[in-house]
């Protein structure tokens, strides 16, 4: 039974997907953009499923079993950052790629004020190209991992099972697909994670006897997270304001902010974010809850893999019927976010990347092949945790596009040259960051984002193009 409805959700999706086909028109706006004609509903739900990835089900959780109720800081900072930036970029952002006509998101902001940085684009391409794809194979990857923890079995086979799943309807029908996927995907996301908190809690008797075994376990009710970097209250608002600007550093991610190029009208961006942050932060809170009861169901877990948990917490806690539901769940979580990802690199690597570019469909689909199969490649040759390595790809692609998108949509113009020393500076200061092994203290994308700022601002001047 479980089997069978997990299948029974994939050939939905599936069919949801290969349905979206009879719409495309053919050309490089179609399937990477949907030709700029998505609803608002559409597009704040798929930005949901695409930014609560395979992360969100394997990685947050597995953070919050360990950490406790001082993991909500990481809700609280992000969506406050994201909301943030959202207030005045996505509707620029969106008004912006209609007067470049381009179809990517590195090259509508190397032509945002009516130039053509082609060599920052390049290199913003190379990037997004590396680091996406480690992303890509973080979601199959998770995948694997969700499959392992409900079956049994080799994590390798549901990473091939999310290749495969995504390659087959991406290039059927590009976007389109995986937007209209992401929407029944988000609802299957929400309503599988609602069950599980509902079955742990009522499994230990009801909220007051949940509170209580919380309270019971040593500093789990702390506020406090471990490992700041100083102690108190110094170290928490630093903690929260890395997180805050890991969400701000959505601005950075070409699989998530596509979305909000895709819609159908500028002035339609308001109805766009209130799906999207109502339906973001009813999942988040749904999924630390989920965390924080897999510590008490299983606390056997120890010293094992704590990325496990909520796989693990649904078998034991739900019918067959209900298990095959909440690995949809995660499948549609991975799968949601892979297809984006994969697209985002394709266009990348067809329009930004390479010499010519390509606009022949069976040569972008190509391409959107190739980039799934390198993704695959990595996720099973890889064991590192999936949040380890969404973090990592998280804030690169940050410092690479964020300091310049801020200074963009202000009304700043900057030069080529500038721009890429913007970029190198945010991408080393973040990597060292990260070298120094400072980033369990504080994220590092914020020491990269303002190491791009301080070497943008001072040199930045008043765009002619003040409209946008």
């Amino acid at each position: 039974m479980v089997i069978a409805s997990f299948l029974g959700f994939l050939i939905l999706f599936l069919g949801i997907g290969l349905a979206s086909a009879r719409q495309a028109r053919g050309d490089r706006q179609d399937y990477y953009l949907a030709s700029r004609t998505v609803s608002p509903m559409f597009v704040g739900l798929s930005a949901v499923a695409t930014n609560n990835s395979g992360y969100m089900f394997i990685g947050v959780i597995g953070y919050t079993y360990a950490v406790g109720l001082a993991s909500i800081w990481l809700m609280f900072g992000w969506i406050a950052g994201d909301f943030l930036a959202s207030l005045f970029i996505h509707r620029r952002l969106r008004v912006a790629t209609e007067q470049t006509g381009e179809a990517s998101f590195g090259a509508v902001l190397a032509r945002w004020n009516g130039t053509d940085m082609q060599a920052w684009r390049r290199i913003a391409a190379l990037v997004t190209v590396l680091f996406l794809g480690a992303y890509a194979a973080a979601q199959i990857a998770a995948g694997g991992k969700a499959l392992e923890g409900v079956l049994g079995w080799d994590r390798t086979t549901g990473a091939w099972i999310v290749a495969a799943m995504v390659l087959a309807y991406s290039i059927a029908g590009g976007i389109r697909a995986s937007i209209w996927t992401d929407v029944a995907q988000s609802a299957v996301m929400v309503i599988a994670m609602a069950i599980l908190v509902f079955a742990g809690v009522s499994a230990l008797g009801g909220i007051g006897h949940t509170v209580a075994e919380w309270q019971a376990i040593p500093g789990y009710f702390d506020l406090t997270p471990p490992d700041l970097i100083t102690p108190g209250l110094p170290g928490l608002a630093l903690f929260i304001l890395g997180w805050l600007f890991a969400g701000l550093s959505v601005i950075g991610q070409p699989h998530v902010m596509v979305r909000f190029m895709a819609l159908d009208n500028a002035t339609h961006m308001t109805s766009a974010r209130a799906w999207y942050y109502g339906f973001f932060t009813a999942f988040y809170a749904l999924a630390t809850m989920a965390g924080m009861l897999a510590r008490l169901h299983l606390p056997q877990l120890g010293g094992l893999d704590p990325e496990m948990a909520l796989p693990t917490m649904a078998r034991h806690l739900l019918s067959p019927f209900l298990v095959g539901v909440i690995l949809a769940g995660v499948f549609a979580a991975t799968m949601s976010t892979a297809d984006s990802l994969v697209l985002s690199c394709s266009a990348a690597l067809t329009h930004d990347l390479l010499p010519e570019r390509i606009e022949h469909p069976a040569l972008m689909k190509l391409a959107t092949a190739g980039v799934t199969i390198l993704a695959l490649g990595i996720a099973i040759s890889d064991n590192s945790s999936v949040f380890d390595l969404v973090i990592l790809a998280w804030s690169t692609l940050a410092v690479t596009f964020g300091p310049l998108l801020i200074l963009l949509a202000i009304g700043r113009q900057v030069s080529q040259i500038r721009a890429i020393i913007m970029m190198l500076a945010g991408i080393g200061v973040a990597l060292a960051w990260r070298q120094a092994g400072l980033q369990d203290m504080l994220y590092e994308g914020l020491p990269g984002m303002f190491a791009g700022l301080l070497v943008g601002l001072p040199w930045s001047s008043r765009a002619m193009r003040v409209g946008l």
